[in-house]
């Protein structure tokens, strides 16, 4: 795969949009009609609470809650959504619902809601599909990762916080970090625009290259050439008067300009 396939659509823009638009209508709808939401998150190892596997997303317990999560998912799915577009759906509905699972399998009995499961699915993702790849591009990518996101890593650690669910968020960076290793993308590689540049190019093979030493002097190679392998053809008009008038005035041109007339002229 090439540069130019990392095409730029309104749904890079549409889905980060569209996702978190639902987070903020759902919160609406709790303040607005003075309910909780919150039991339909995900409660461990009880049989109601697989519900929260699927609604535990799209609740939050407050504003700040809402809005710290807000900001990373429209970046992060707008990446997901531009870098890796085939995979892009899989890995959010399937993120939500693997590492909504080990939330339910791992997690203290609590309600336990938000996105940032989600979140966590997505740095992973993102930074380990982009390392395994090994295509520039990708790996820039992981790294800018690193670089905003890198902190979060602590929050997969219990005693963060009682109200911090390290549960979603270790389920989430493992759910990641599967789908790394399971979803196959295509192989990526820089297009090549010159015979050196393939990875199966043989410098001893380049006439060109071939005239470089091991030091990488240039060698200059005079190549011997046989003369009687050309032939030589005279093209003129054969006019024998011309020639033996021609001949004569060149004997008899005086060789001096004293005796020449056309110089002694000229001086005169």
């Amino acid at each position: 795969m090439a540069d130019h396939q990392f095409k730029f659509s309104t749904s890079v823009i549409g889905i980060p949009l569209f996702f978190v638009l639902s987070l903020w209508i759902v919160f609406w709808i709790e303040v607005q009609f003075k309910i909780r939401l919150s039991e339909f998150g995900i409660y461990p190892r009880t049989f109601e609470g697989l519900r929260g596997i699927f609604f535990s997303p799209f609740l939050h317990g407050d504003i700040e809650h809402l809005y710290n999560n807000s900001i990373p998912l429209l970046i992060l799915l707008g990446m997901l959504r531009y870098f890796y577009r085939k995979q892009s759906l899989r890995v959010i509905v399937y993120g939500i619902l693997l590492s909504g699972f080990i939330t339910w399998v791992i997690g203290r009995e609590n309600y336990h809601i938000g996105a940032s499961g989600l979140i966590y699915v997505l740095v992973s993702f993102i930074f380990f599909k982009g390392i395994l790849t090994k295509y520039y591009r990708l790996v820039a990518l992981s790294f800018t990762i690193i670089l905003i996101y890198g902190g979060i890593i602590w929050y997969i650690f219990p005693g963060m916080g009682e109200n911090i669910s390290w549960e979603g968020h270790l389920g989430g960076l493992i759910t990641g970090l599967l789908f790394a290793f399971i979803f196959k993308t295509e192989a990526y590689q820089k297009e090549v625009k010159y015979d050196w540049e393939a990875p199966d190019f043989d410098p001893q093979s380049d006439p060109f290259m071939s005239r470089f030493d091991e030091q990488g002097n240039f060698i200059y190679v005079m190549e011997k050439t046989d003369p009687e392998e050309y032939g030589v053809i005279y093209d003129y008009i054969e006019n024998s008067i011309a020639s033996e008038t021609l001949e004569e005035e060149l004997i008899y041109l005086p060789h001096s300009k004293a005796q020449n007339p056309y110089f002694r002229n000229k001086e005169e």
